[in-house]
């Protein structure tokens, strides 16, 4: 595969990223209760929006198509956008599930924005690079104002008496959250083997020194 089409695979991710957050944002500024928070997701909409039409200019540049391209990642993290929003939280404790998996989403975008930014540096494409870039700089500075946000909300939460703690009994699990439980256990043991391969030797060296 030539580099070219490394760097219209990694645009053509970001393309459907950026589309899938047009869609996802305002469920999720929906979903906050602190204002402040629900006006930040809601400036970024925007900013989002804009990275699509810069998108669609850089693909202009190279004489290409943006789309062609499904971005399973972000499929991904946006499900854990709906996921935050259906726990059962009140409060600060939802706001910050929500800037959970929002950080999630923007560290996503960081880690493309970069890869498709050197890609493009090294094909000389000065025009895709300043418009990538663009668009980079925005979500350093979302998932920068979001981890601003989560301050006030963290010592909001932390004064805040957990009204479980005087439950009786706890919640029946949602289907959801049983298949997700399930999950997580066999991820555990899928794992397990490689992990035991891994702390063996470790073990054997502190006996020695014993």
């Amino acid at each position: 595969m030539a580099l070219m089409d490394v760097l219209l695979d990694e645009m053509r991710d970001l393309y459907s990223a950026e589309n899938q957050l047009v869609k996802a944002l305002p469920k999720i500024a929906k979903g906050c209760q602190d204002s402040s928070l629900k006006s930040q997701i809601k400036n970024h909409l925007e900013e989002t929006k804009n990275q699509v039409q810069r998108l669609r200019e850089a693909f202009g540049h190279l004489g290409k198509k943006p789309t062609g391209q499904h971005c399973n990642g972000m499929e991904g993290v946006v499900e854990e956008g709906k996921d935050a929003l259906e726990k059962d939280e009140e409060g600060a404790n939802k706001d910050l599930c929500i800037i959970g998996a929002s950080l999630r989403i923007e560290h996503y975008e960081v880690a493309g924005y970069t890869v498709a930014i050197s890609l493009a540096k090294a094909l000389k494409q000065a025009d895709v690079v300043a418009l990538l870039n663009e668009n980079l700089q925005e979500e350093l500075a979302a998932a920068k104002a979001l981890q601003a946000a989560s301050k006030p909300l963290l010592k909001e939460a932390a004064s805040e008496k957990d009204a479980s703690e005087n439950e009786d009994e706890k919640k029946p699990k949602s289907a959801k959250e049983k298949q997700s439980e399930q999950e997580s256990e066999e991820d555990e043991q899928e794992a397990a083997p490689e992990l035991q391969a891994k702390t063996a030797p470790r073990a054997a060296k502190t006996s020695k020194k014993q």
